[in-house]
């Protein structure tokens, strides 16, 4: 199983980014594929989580509601996730994770890639 995430930048307050991960060895009908960002001097939090089994389903934390959009493209393997608003709080490191939909957990996180928002 391998996670890579990319898209990572600095850019300003007001700015926007997308996040991409791409996977291998997992698929979406067997795992959900979750967004996590460690903000500096802080734990790691979950941001946002896609599932498809038959009809996709998307959740988000509070602070990613309405600014977030988590996707996903079968086709090319690859997991999304559009920010757009960002704000000086949305910096920190962000990580892709593959959490296993049945059996045993088995959970799979990718490297991170760093997002900062600065002006």
């Amino acid at each position: 199983v391998q996670l890579v995430e990319s898209g990572g930048d600095s850019v300003p307050p007001g700015g926007s980014l997308r996040l991409s991960c791409a996977y291998s060895g997992v698929t979406l009908s067997e795992y959900n594929m979750r967004w996590f960002r460690q903000p500096p001097g802080q734990e790691r939090e979950w941001v946002a989580t896609i599932s498809s089994l038959g009809t996709e389903r998307t959740t988000y934390a509070d602070s990613a509601k309405g600014r977030f959009t988590i996707s996903g493209d079968n086709a090319k393997n690859t997991v999304y996730l559009q920010m757009n608003r960002l704000k000086v709080e949305d910096t920190g490191v962000y990580y892709c994770n593959a959490r296993s939909r049945f059996g045993l957990v088995r959970d799979y996180w990718g490297q991170g890639t760093q997002v900062t928002i600065s002006s």
